[in-house]
């Protein structure tokens, strides 16, 4: 199958090659039938972890991801989300088998812009399996870290779950960071003496802040319950994640704790930039009405030597002081006091 883009099987914490993938599937379904019912408690840090199977993909259409999901027995919608893509971050149960859908934001400094990418994990006793749409790196450090023993999963599959999120959340951090700095600069910019246009920057900067939280605040509730739940019955708690060992909801509470801070970082942001816009919108009226004024003053003293002008420009023969030899600049000294006037009256006011 070309969308696989990793196989391999960890058995004590350590990575094996899968030769036979077909195989190995197999086997995983008949170890995770096997296994009984979950114990109450993760494994013990004296204990061997448990085997399983991490199968990545990539973009799969229905057909190859077929094989796949018949041998592991997943269930049929939530194979459907995955296949489609573009679902909201949930945490799902089906029957023994968790499934979970992530929104991977990253941030480009150069373009100031959030690409969204999608990762989808179907959590099982013995094997996850990852659906990755976008070109995110998340799973892809995960792995590093786990086969580089940085980080040993001593979880076995909910371990890998817990990892993903902690670098999803992680990258909402991250990203969090740099709009707060964004939203400082259009601040500054938009309330600068300077004349600028800022409206197409504070519209696009909103349209970020609306992407990081669709990918964010949907996490909130499904994590909040997973890290809450104290192993109820699955009765009580149908799509929980049961037996979650208090190490493992410690280091789960400090991600929900970041991503409770993310999300409302990015609504104080939402509501910052929509005053900012109204500020700046409010801001170019006024220097519209400014200009106006500008203009109807600079109109008003223009038009006093054009009206005396036009009076004397008719030709007629008795018009005041026409035949007087100092009539030309007694007019032309009229129409500049007239004007040095009105220019102090508009000055005075503010018009000018």
């Amino acid at each position: 199958m070309r969308v696989i883009v990793d196989v391999a099987s960890y058995r004590d914490g350590r990575r094996e090659e899968v030769p036979d993938l077909a195989a190995a599937l197999a086997q995983c379904r008949v170890e995770s039938t096997q296994a009984g019912p979950l114990p109450p408690q993760d494994v013990a840090p004296d204990e061997p972890a448990p085997p399983f199977l991490w199968l990545g993909l990539v973009d799969p259409t229905a057909e190859e991801f077929s094989d796949v999901a018949q041998t592991l027995h997943l269930h049929r919608l939530a194979v459907e989300d995955a296949v489609t893509g573009h679902q909201r971050p949930k945490i799902e149960r089906y029957g023994e088998t968790v499934f979970v859908v992530l929104k991977v934001l990253e941030y480009f400094d150069d373009t100031s812009t959030v690409e969204t990418g999608e990762v989808m994990l179907f959590v099982g006793r013995r094997f996850v399996v990852t659906v990755r749409r976008g070109d995110s790196t998340v799973l892809r450090q995960v792995r590093h870290e786990v086969d580089s023993g940085a980080r040993p999963l001593r979880r076995g599959p909910k371990g890998v779950l817990h990892a993903v999120m902690e670098h999803v959340v992680a990258g909402y951090t991250t990203i969090d960071s740099e709009l707060e700095q964004d939203v400082e600069e259009v601040e500054e910019q938009v309330f600068s003496p300077s004349r600028s246009s800022d409206a197409q920057r504070i519209y696009s900067l909103k349209r970020e802040v609306l992407e990081v939280r669709r990918g964010a605040f949907p996490l909130v509730a499904p994590l909040k319950r997973l890290v809450e739940d104290d192993g109820a019955d699955e009765r009580d708690e149908p799509d929980g994640v049961h037996h979650i060992d208090d190490q493992a909801r410690l280091v789960l509470r400090d991600v929900l704790d970041n991503l409770v801070r993310t999300v409302e970082h990015v609504e104080t942001y939402d509501r910052l930039l929509t005053d900012i816009l109204n500020a700046h919108l409010a801001q170019v009226s006024v220097r519209q009405n400014d200009d106006m004024r500008k203009i109807s003053a600079w109109a008003a003293i223009a038009a006093v030597p054009t009206l005396i002008a036009g009076v004397y420009g008719m030709n007629f023969q008795h018009m005041p002081e026409l035949s007087w030899r100092f009539g030309y600049p007694a007019c032309v000294l009229a129409m500049v006091a007239i004007c040095v006037g009105l220019y102090r009256v508009f000055k005075r006011s503010g018009w000018l």
